[in-house]
């Protein structure tokens, strides 16, 4: 019978690694009632049955394929007794949500890594409120060497068995992200979990902007699983290029002509090292507000794990847990410019044109600046917008999702014109904090269509009015100068001759196209002095990360602190 634990220090630890055992694991793990009796009989084959200590008591311990159960051993029960019954309930956890197994020990000064045996140390993935998921463990001790080894290797076995599951990463780290914290984010937040769940990591900081892109072209990939990218939406969306430039090149395809581009062949994971937001006062009532856009907010993160947290983001690699992702392609006169996910003209992109000019200042007064000078300096861009538009009659889900549909069999393009603020382009929702139903709500992140958002010209303060929308909860598009479409293509054609953002003291010092026109793609600043081509290709990168819906649904029969 196992013995209780005295109040000493204890490892949980395999190949000398230790690890500290957490405190209080009894209030996690909440209760599933069932027959007092006996376990209830399921089509679950049982592997092993045993007796542990949980949260110092024993208990009748059932191992199945599916799931870890057991239930306090308990004397014979009383007649009538409903309060018993209560104290006898069944708990389980499902095998899907552990990632880890080591053996417990109590360490010692002259035995460190061989401490006396307790027992067996499980680490799952527990879901917590706003989509949040947390490292959780649950202490199995049983003091004889044999019975726990014969557990630990079906563990270790079951685990082995989760073949979805990455077990060596590329890692490009962006040290500049989140005021240069991200290398510190990662070596204590996310190194620790990778290592805890024996995945290999090659780690390469990245040094310049394009060192990701130059990187991946030439690097060799074939002993990783996955590739990660620890830093902002620049860096993500840097990441994600270089991924499917490589795909192409793989499948020999023109980048300069790429009409249905193949997938990229290793799944991303995205860790939001930055945490910076677009804050800056404005308005008649002189309050602080936020201006959400690509490259400040987490939104690529947010958008696929539902909230920016790196212990989720982590944890969603870990996992294994793929979530296949739809991208841009952004061309002007036949010539690839480059994949995205989200892209805004006009004021989203002179916004970020000023901002790179001001680089010698932090980024949140380099952010609250441009956006200040950019509102300041509010005019139009004369366009003609040219948009394939998903309708009724040709909405076949299926067919999206295999990029079936295109402007050859779907000969039905609107063209608008005009002076217009702003104009997006997002194959995302493009969530954060700063806009909680997201930049364009109406859209998933694999839903195979974009949201194409125009302000058309208005005021200053009823611009600033839209602007604010995004950080409440009324419709930011229920404005008579905003107009909003579900689309498949878009084409952007400026027709001034020279860009409003033409004067010489708003130009970005460095290697500045004449004439051209500043594109926000995902936080980074593109230049095209012609026509852009907005494609949708559905399903060409694989994200990890669960779905919202997923992530709602996880099933692990636990309760968080």
């Amino acid at each position: 019978m196992p013995r209780r634990r005295r109040h000493s220090r204890v490892s949980a630890q395999e190949g000398g690694r230790e690890e500290e055992a957490p405190p209080e694991v009894a209030a996690l793990l909440s209760a599933q009632s069932q027959s007092p009796q006996k376990f209830q009989e399921t089509a679950d084959p049982v592997l092993l049955r045993g007796i542990f200590e949980i949260r110092r008591g024993s208990c009748d311990v059932v191992l199945s394929q599916r799931a870890l159960k057991w239930r306090p051993i308990q004397p014979e029960r009383p007649a009538d007794n409903y309060k018993f019954d209560l104290l006898c309930k069944e708990e389980s956890l499902e095998l899907k949500n552990i990632f880890s197994v080591k053996l417990k020990r109590r360490c010692s000064a002259k035995q460190p890594r061989s401490g006396t045996l307790l027992g067996i140390t499980l680490f799952f993935c527990l879901k917590k409120e706003q989509n949040k998921l947390k490292d959780c463990t649950l202490d199995l001790i049983n003091l004889s060497e044999d019975h726990c080894d014969v557990w630990f290797r079906q563990f270790k076995k079951i685990l082995a068995g989760f073949s979805n599951r990455p077990k060596s990463l590329k890692i490009l780290l962006n040290p500049q992200s989140h005021k240069k914290e991200a290398t510190q984010v990662y070596y204590e937040k996310v190194e620790p979990l990778l290592k805890l769940a024996g995945i290999k990591t090659d780690v390469t900081i990245t040094e310049y902007k394009g060192h990701a892109l130059s990187l991946l072209k030439e690097c060799e990939l074939q002993g990783f699983d996955g590739v990660v990218c620890v830093g902002g939406d620049g860096s993500a969306s840097e990441v994600a290029h270089a991924l499917l430039l490589r795909a192409q090149k793989s499948a020999g395809i023109e980048t300069d002509q790429i009409l249905t581009p193949v997938r990229a062949q290793l799944p991303l994971g995205l860790i939001p090292a930055a945490d910076t937001t677009s804050l800056f006062v404005c308005g008649a009532e002189d309050r602080t507000w936020a201006a959400p856009m690509p490259g400040s907010t987490n939104i690529l993160a947010h958008s696929l794990h539902g909230v920016p947290h790196v212990v989720t983001a982590t944890l969603h690699i870990i996992m294994g847990h793929i979530q296949p992702v739809d991208v841009c392609s952004f061309s002007t006169t036949g010539k690839l410019l480059r994949f995205g996910f989200s892209a805004m003209f006009g004021f989203g992109g002179r916004t970020l044109a000023l901002a790179e000019k001001y680089r010698w200042m932090s980024p949140s007064q380099r952010r609250d600046f441009s956006v200040i000078k950019a509102l300041a300096k509010l005019e139009p861009e004369d366009c003609e917008i040219s948009f394939l538009p998903l309708n009724g009659s040709q909405d076949d889900p299926k067919m999206r999702a295999q990029g079936l549909l295109n402007s050859d069999c779907n000969d039905q393009w609107k063209i608008i014109q005009g002076q217009f603020l702003n104009v997006s382009i997002m194959a995302i929702p493009c969530l954060c904090s700063e806009a909680p139903r997201g930049l364009a709500p109406n859209t998933r992140i694999n839903n195979g269509s974009m949201a194409l958002i125009i302000a058309r010209n208005t005021s200053r303060p009823q611009f600033i009015k839209h602007l604010k929308r995004y950080a409440s909860i009324k419709n930011q598009f229920n404005f008579p100068f905003v107009e909003t479409y579900t689309v498949l293509e878009v084409k952007v054609h400026p027709r001034n001759t020279t860009s409003g953002y033409s004067p010489e003291e708003d130009r970005p010092h460095e290697a500045t196209l004449e004439n051209s026109f500043p594109w926000n793609v995902d936080g980074d600043l593109m230049e095209v002095a012609s026509e852009v081509h907005v494609r949708l290709h559905p399903r060409l990168i694989s994200l990890y990360g669960g779905s919202l819906e997923e992530v709602n649904d996880f099933q692990v029969t636990c309760n968080c602190l």
